[in-house]
């Protein structure tokens, strides 16, 4: 009886702790597979905000109208970081779900340096800097479309893309961001080509316009550096108001050493005449972006920058009687990483080949110095 009682017991036993370990093995299973799902969503972004003062120059001129809400601040033709004293960036959270074969990304932005990034927006949209959706068609196709930032270039909107505080001509009279339907083919493990069809340029909410613009980029990809080849051709206003733009840009940067990288873009843009007999306007630069790694925490960087216009341009500089102009512009940018935080103290100096600028008197000048510390935090 004993031995029949042990055994019956040993048996229970065995029974027992087999359905646990089942419990448990489906348990975890079942954790396991909602950890995975939910790993597929992600939430990211970044707060900037930033203190500028031009050393060359007052900062602001006389209000137009005397009551003081309109002042003209004195900076740099370049977009976001031209505003005087304590000034705010934007606040920008990006929201992503990222599946197997399919995925989207919400970015949404809020603060000056958003507002100036999504201009041609209005409404509600002027909170959005991308809303797409793609399709991973296969391992080496994956289609995108609705609003997502340009392709071109080698500066970003958001300053946690950016080594530089303060943005380059190039970056501020090309493209910012584009709505359309764009195809992304792996060609090899280095090789790369993308192919789109978008709206207007910055026209990112709809096409009140009814004209496309045409893209397409050659990319080649190592581990220790990149190069995009990069076009953009179309109409980019009403049909006959405008001729079609053009523009072909190049972006690469290398590590040359251990704690020496180097960075260079070029581009080209002309928009034809509306005349048959007149001449195509549009700009041509190019810039470099050497940076060293001094420490762990810090990194020195500079970006020298020569940008010209020719036939009257995009309106960046004070042009000549045929109207051309061009500026060199040197930027000298210190990097200091304190956990998630990065201040980025800046000395920049524009020197413009007609009177682009004012002096401390408010005279005209081809030159101005400036200094910005930058802050941002990106989590």
């Amino acid at each position: 009886m004993f031995t029949m009682k042990t055994k019956n017991v040993t048996t229970f036993f065995n029974k027992a702790c087999l359905v646990a370990l089942t419990l448990i093995s489906i348990s975890t299973f079942a954790q396991e597979e909602e950890k995975k799902w939910f790993d597929n969503f992600s939430i990211n972004g970044s707060v900037d905000a930033y203190f500028r003062s031009n050393i060359t120059a007052k900062n602001t001129l006389r209000d137009f109208d005397g009551n003081g809400d309109d002042p003209q601040f004195i900076a740099p033709a370049t977009s976001f970081a031209n505003q005087s004293g304590f000034a705010l960036g934007m606040a920008n959270v990006i929201l992503g779900y990222e599946g197997e074969k399919v995925g989207f990304v919400a970015d949404l932005v809020y603060g000056q340096r958003g507002a100036d990034a999504v201009f041609n927006s209005t409404g509600s949209a002027q909170i959005v800097n991308q809303l797409y959706a793609y399709w991973n068609v296969s391992e080496s196709v994956k289609l995108t479309v609705g609003n997502f930032n340009t392709f071109l270039g080698y500066e970003v909107i958001s300053p946690t893309g950016n080594f530089n505080y303060s943005t380059s001509y190039m970056f501020s009279y090309g493209p910012f961001s584009h709505t359309g339907l764009k195809a992304d083919f792996a060609i090899d493990d280095k090789w790369s080509a993308m192919l789109a069809v978008m709206n207007p340029t910055d026209y990112t909410d709809s096409n009140p316009f009814d004209t496309y613009i045409l893209g397409a980029q050659v990319g080649y990809a190592a581990d220790n550096g990149s190069a995009y080849l990069n076009f953009r051709y179309g109409n980019e206003g009403e049909p006959g108001a405008v001729g079609s733009t053009f523009q072909v840009d190049l972006t690469t940067g290398w590590d040359v050493a251990e704690n020496f990288y180097l960075g260079v873009n070029t581009t080209y843009l002309t928009t034809g005449a509306q005349e048959d007999d007149g001449d195509a306007s549009g700009f041509y630069g190019i810039a470099l972006y050497p940076q060293v790694k001094t420490s762990e925490s810090f990194t020195l960087g500079f970006r020298g920058e020569y940008f010209a216009e020719f036939e009257g341009g995009v309106g960046a500089l004070t042009t000549d009687n045929e109207g051309d102009g061009s500026v060199f512009a040197a930027t000298l940018t210190g990097s200091y990483e304190v956990g998630a935080l990065t201040l980025k103290p800046e000395l920049r100096l524009d020197a413009a080949s007609e009177d682009t600028f004012f002096d401390r008197d408010l005279e005209d000048s081809k030159s101005l110095g400036s200094f910005v510390l930058g802050a941002i935090y990106k989590f």
